[in-house]
């Protein structure tokens, strides 16, 4: 059966929402509430329009030229104007699903009734969803503010017939993309270029995705880390509730929680519990929750401003039908956004670092009692083993430190000073969607290495839970008896992770 459609009613979006939309295909369509919702700003929109009071972007030009007026005549010029000037994106495309995610968030946002647009801009935005028409939106040319216009001007062009969109894995001109699906180009009014333009919806729909993406990259790290405590003979000590209770922290007592159930049970734990000559375990496994819990309780802020967006109306002016006013502003400043964004990136470089930590003590095999052949060869000096996995996981790590280097400290104005304070939330979007890839692949080489490592404890069995998530990857990756290229295994592992194949073995609770 097909996914009952999203309707979009006023209500603020959800990630699953944007996800299933961006990646799934999920149908979306238009409710009678942000119908009626719509038509009452529509119409304070049309009053202003020909007034004689200046109204920003209604009867003004923008930016700086915002002293300019415009001419009842030249409205519809000066919208469509707007749109092909502010197309200067440059780069390489952004993904479909990226481009997807903002044109839900953008009806939903113009859909809300604050944006003085009229219902045609909202469905011809569903259209392009049910038609499978996908703007070409080049990634680089927004600050962050003012929303972030070029991305989303070059998704406007695709409305008025210009620009270039896909059509399944086809690029064609915009017109062109539209007329094959029986559509006609918008004709914009008053006010709708710049409410089309004027949103944080690019950095919003990367958060989305971004965070979509964590909840099971995070799912997976606690596995690994599970299995590496058994892998690497350590200690469960350090899991004891009490210890976690008097330091309050909250994420660190969730992980600590989601790791001892993890283990419960564990046949090599009662093994080496007695007579486990360690005193302590290196930080890597015994401050597992600590940092683990650190990356978590980061995520649940940028969950918070994420989700808060997902409901927000972030273009400007903003019209209040209730009131018959129409206020400037600068909702569409990126900054809740930017610095969410650049918290997500550092908050996932621990999260890989202390993973490629355990790797590394695991394959050095260097302490008496890490139970291993080193590297974890079959056999050391004919056979290399897993040593280079180690490499790729320190590699990523490093990409990930330099990634984590905040975009939204910086500042350069523009709009001739106008715009004297951007956040340049789209680069933090870009840093954090790239270090979530990362991250991933660090964790997929330390489920490879561990799951290897958990066969020298053999016959003696880990807890249920890490037993299936050992059968997990062992469905996609065969043991090591021999040298073999360990790309495909670790792909095949970061696959399971983004597929969110380790969830259900996690869980929260």
């Amino acid at each position: 059966m097909p996914p009952d459609p999203l309707v979009l009613d006023t209500q603020p979006l959800s990630i699953d929402d944007v996800r299933d939309v961006a990646r799934s295909g999920r149908p979306v369509a238009l409710g009678d509430r942000s119908r009626e919702a719509i038509a009452a700003a529509r119409r304070v929109i049309e009053d202003r329009t020909g007034g004689s009071a200046a109204v920003y972007g209604v009867n003004t030009g923008f930016g700086s030229l915002s002293q300019h007026r415009i001419e009842p005549s030249e409205v519809r010029a000066v919208q469509r104007n707007l749109v092909r000037s502010h197309a200067a994106g440059v780069g390489d495309a952004l993904p479909d699903e990226v481009v997807r995610g903002m044109l839900v968030i953008l009806a939903a946002s113009l859909a809300r009734g604050h944006s003085g647009v009229r219902p045609i801009v909202v469905e011809r935005l569903l259209d392009l969803l049910a038609h499978d028409i996908t703007p070409v939106i080049p990634s680089r040319g927004s600050v962050g503010a003012s929303g972030d216009l070029a991305p989303l001007a070059h998704l406007a062009l695709v409305l008025i017939g210009e620009g270039e969109a896909r059509v399944g894995n086809v690029r064609k001109p915009g017109g062109e993309a539209l007329a094959a699906a029986g559509l006609a180009p918008v004709e914009l009014e008053s006010k709708e270029g710049l409410a089309l333009i004027n949103g944080t919806h690019l950095i919003t729909s990367i958060g989305a995705l971004a965070l979509a993406d964590v909840q099971r990259l995070v799912a997976a790290a606690i596995g690994a880390a599970a299995m590496a405590i058994d892998a690497c003979r350590a200690s469960d000590t350090p899991l004891d509730a009490r210890l976690h209770a008097v330091r309050g922290q909250d994420g660190q007592q969730t992980v600590a929680r989601r790791l001892r159930a993890l283990v419960a049970g564990s046949q090599i734990l009662a093994a080496h519990r007695e007579d486990d000559p360690r005193v302590q375990d290196p930080y890597c496994l015994r401050a597992a929750p600590q940092v683990i819990g650190a990356t978590l309780d980061a995520i649940g802020y940028v969950e918070t401003i994420i989700g808060r967006e997902l409901g927000a109306v972030s273009d400007n002016p903003l019209v209040f039908p209730d009131g018959n006013d129409v206020i400037s502003g600068a909702n569409f400043h990126g900054m809740p956004l930017a610095i969410a964004m650049d918290l997500l990136t550092v908050a996932l470089a621990p999260l890989a670092g202390i993973a490629e930590r355990r790797v590394y003590w695991l394959l050095k095999a260097s302490d008496s009692e890490n139970p291993v052949n080193v590297y974890l060869s079959p056999q050391p000096g004919l056979h290399s083993g897993l040593m280079i996995t180690q490499y790729t996981a320190a590699a990523c790590c490093n990409e990930l430190q330099t990634l984590a280097v905040p975009a939204c400290v910086a500042n350069i104005p523009t709009s001739a000073g106008i715009e004297d304070y951007n956040s340049m939330g789209a680069t933090s979007a870009h840093q954090a969607r790239a270090a979530v890839a990362l991250a991933r692949n660090v964790v997929a080489i330390e489920l490879l290495v561990m799951a290897e490592a958990l066969e020298y404890q053999r016959p003696l069995r880990s807890g249920a839970a890490v037993e299936a998530v050992h059968d997990l990857v062992r469905g996609r990756v065969r043991r090591l008896t021999e040298d073999r290229p360990p790309a495909p295994d670790i792909a095949a592992i970061a696959d399971l992770i983004a597929g969110g194949a380790f969830v259900p073995i996690t869980p929260d609770e």
